[in-house]
């Protein structure tokens, strides 16, 4: 994400903000938690995107553009990522797409 001028935190859009205790849980039960919250604001959340703040890792491999914004950020955006979910304070992020 070289080159990218803000913070995850200041480039994502309205997250919805989780913390969780449990330091020790793995990426998929860490996801699980995530769709699961998705899923309290639609039936069918699409994930589009995710960060990981522990590795750097985030899907897709999308490096920043033009614009001050991540490319994994800015490539769910752009396809109607609308659920933004913040776990342990950028430790993960996850952005959805509604498909009620």
């Amino acid at each position: 994400m070289t080159g990218c001028s803000c913070s995850i935190k200041e480039c994502l859009n309205n997250p919805i903000e989780l913390k969780i205790d449990d330091r020790n849980l793995d990426f998929v039960s860490i996801k699980q938690l995530a769709d699961n919250k998705a899923k309290e604001f639609t039936s069918h959340p699409m994930l589009l995107a995710w960060y990981n703040g522990k590795t750097g890792d985030f899907v897709p491999k999308a490096e920043c553009g033009s614009g001050p914004k991540p490319g994994w950020i800015v490539y769910a955006e752009t396809r109607g990522g609308d659920i933004v979910i913040d776990i342990n304070e950028e430790r993960y992020v996850f952005i959805y797409k509604s498909l009620s």
